[in-house]
């Protein structure tokens, strides 16, 4: 069988991630019971990160011990990737020992390097371009409190960034419309929103917040300055005056808005208290969710799709 890899949300078929919900909605359900299951019994996680994390680091590294596996932490003080070591020969050493791969760095290409040379699968657990598995656990949370995505109006409120690339493949692969609002100078790749639009993405993006946010099911929204990028941060500060999503601008959404942000979050900055605090916020139901789907994740790309008994779900 060909090695899968999730490098971006492409990589996947619109098949395969409603396989992947279904794992994950029915082993939240059975977990909440005391059902456990050893579907990566004897399986090793290798989880190469550059980055800091917490909901990443904690969720996979959890989510491999609950279903019989273990894992192993690489932080950057053990793989400098480019730089102590190449990312081909990390990923082809790395092979001989784990049966699968997380990758949390800066640069798309050194993680696609390492899928190229790593002869086991290999995650995209965060890097500057996309961030697919906080996008379907974004997705599946959507679908827990709107029980479709199909139609909903979905608004990004600040920085082109990473989550908006990955936003944008998702609504190639469901039909709900993506629309952003961000400052001048700070908009997405013209590459990743055209090659969305040209794939069938209802996606619009404007610098003008009230166009975005009206009538919207969906209010999202993630940190001014993303890591890296700390030495921009106060002239981020001045560029995003007017794009924070406070209770007046949630106003503008539906009565039934759902609120998002990936975190962590700066509050008072991109998002108030009230706000992230507040009835429409469901941002730690997104946090809890990455532990369920990352978790059909590992399953998905080790065994594929298949149930807890060895049964297409």
């Amino acid at each position: 069988m060909k090695k899968r890899d999730l490098l971006n949300l492409s990589d996947l078929s619109r098949k395969e991630i409603d396989g992947i919900f279904a794992l994950a909605r029915k082993l939240k359900r059975e977990q909440k019971r005391g059902i456990t299951h050893r579907l990566l019994a004897g399986k090793t996680l290798a989880l190469v990160f550059e980055k800091p994390s917490l909901r990443t680091l904690v969720s996979f590294e959890t989510g491999m011990v609950q279903l019989g596996g273990h894992a192993v932490f690489l932080g950057p003080g053990e793989i400098q990737l480019g730089v102590r070591e190449s990312p081909a020969d990390c990923a082809r050493s790395l092979s001989r020992w784990v049966d699968l791969i997380a990758v949390r760095t800066f640069s798309q290409k050194i993680l696609e390097e390492m899928a190229l040379y790593a002869t086991v699968p290999v995650i995209n657990a965060l890097t500057d371009l996309f961030h697919p598995c906080q996008v379907l656990a974004d997705c599946f949370t959507l679908l827990e409190h709107k029980g479709k995505l199909e139609g909903l109006e979905v608004a990004f409120i600040g920085d082109g960034n990473n989550m908006v690339h990955t936003w944008m493949q998702a609504a190639e692969k469901f039909p709900f419309s993506f629309s952003v609002a961000c400052p001048k100078g700070y908009e997405p790749s013209a590459e990743i929103t055209k090659a969305a639009k040209e794939n069938g993405g209802r996606i619009f993006v404007a610098n003008d917040v009230s166009e975005v946010v009206r009538g919207a099911d969906v209010i999202y929204t993630d940190v001014w300055a993303s890591m890296g990028q700390e030495g921009e941060l106060e002239v981020r500060r001045r560029a995003f005056q007017g794009y924070q999503v406070n209770q007046s601008l949630v106003a503008m959404a539906k009565r039934d808005v759902s609120v998002m942000h990936c975190l962590p979050a700066h509050r008072g900055e991109e998002i108030t208290d009230e706000v992230l605090e507040g009835p429409h916020s469901i941002v730690f139901d997104q946090a809890e969710n990455r532990l369920h789907v990352q978790k059909a994740i590992m399953a998905w790309v080790l065994k594929g799709t298949k149930g807890l008994r060895g049964k297409k779900i």
